[in-house]
């Protein structure tokens, strides 16, 4: 990279980080439980909007990993998630009605809140229907993650995320509040995956799956990014670019070997596809506040209206990490 094109990055990471300070003003405070914070917590942030039926397992699953506090920005939520999360102990809370679109998708909100609380933590940031599958993360706590990142010096951890579906159409099952989402959305797409590098973040750009198959078949250039970097030890000085795609510095986004070696890896199980799915597409079509136009909920629309079946002869069905690892979708690198 030239130094005319390092310095220009520098200057982006400077706009946004002084766009997320000027943001912070969409937020009003609910409950600030930080007052307790130590140094060696690890830090969760989310934004959210009518999930309260997601959000009973959501903590759960990310407490018993070793998440200690979560910071969520509620979007005007009105099926009564921002006074669930209120009563919890380990949660912070903030609201707004202010525009997620306006906010890049929610990115400058996250990233103002880190800059003010997460310096120095390990963070993850994941929406409510993801959920982080590590090396060994059946036997080791995420702690025990940090621990060997920071032994190793690396800053950030990549995931891809992975698209689960059920057997059979998308709302013929009901999701139960406090259920895990994969007992009903088990199956993924094993192959079908097209990656290629951004130049310019140096970050991998991964698309495929059952949405580029089924949402996007005429075309499949205009899937969802599928590239993720959730767990990164934060400083003040960072910023998230788009979503959780990429970073700035451009270096944090050098989540894969470049000599024909593997470093470790994660997947985020995606588990967005639940009865909720269709409910939840149209309102997020008729709100308009996503990229693109909303491209990708008029793509869902388009397809929903036939009940479509996700699964094909070709999934394979969710059994623990080590099946991910052997089909080449993450890695445990040289973390033995």
């Amino acid at each position: 990279m030239s130094v005319w094109q390092s310095y220009r990055l520098r200057l982006q990471r400077k706009r946004w980080r002084i766009r997320a300070f000027r943001k912070r003003r969409d937020l009003t405070l609910v409950k600030d439980r930080t007052a307790g914070l130590r140094d060696e917590d690890i830090l969760l942030f989310s934004t959210v909007r009518n999930e309260e039926v997601r959000l009973p397992y959501f903590l759960d699953y990310y407490r018993k990993l070793g998440v200690n506090h979560f910071f969520f920005v509620d979007n005007d939520s009105t099926d009564g998630g921002r006074e669930y999360l209120a009563q919890q102990p380990d949660v912070s809370l903030w609201t707004t009605p202010a525009s997620y679109k306006r906010a890049r998708f929610g990115v400058d909100w996250l990233n103002w809140l880190q800059m003010k609380y997460a310096h120095g933590h390990w963070v993850l940031v994941v929406d409510p229907d993801e959920f982080l599958i590590y090396p060994f993360c059946d036997t080791r706590p995420l702690r025990a993650l940090t621990d060997w990142l920071d032994a190793s010096s690396i800053r950030s951890f990549g995931a891809m995320l992975l698209d689960m579906y059920p057997r059979g159409k998308i709302d013929e099952v009901p999701y139960r509040r406090m259920q895990n989402p994969l007992e009903i959305a088990s199956w993924f797409d094993s192959g079908n995956y097209s990656i290629y590098r951004n130049q310019r973040f140096g970050n991998l750009w991964i698309q495929g799956g059952p949405r580029a198959r089924l949402f996007f078949r005429d075309d499949p250039a205009r899937a969802p990014a599928l590239n993720k970097i959730p767990l990164v030890k934060w400083d003040r000085e960072y910023a998230y670019v788009s979503s959780t795609h990429m970073l700035l510095p451009r270096g944090l986004n050098l989540v894969y070997d470049e000599w024909g070696g593997e470093k470790a890896s994660g997947v985020l199980l995606h588990t967005k596809f639940l009865d909720t799915f269709a409910l939840k597409a149209q309102e997020e079509l008729d709100r308009k506040q996503h990229y693109a136009n909303s491209a990708e909920y008029k793509a869902y629309a388009a397809s929903l209206a036939s009940h479509p079946e996700m699964w094909c002869k070709w999934s394979e069905k969710y059994i623990n990490w080590r099946q991910l690892e052997i089909l080449g979708l993450m890695s445990k690198g040289n973390w033995a």
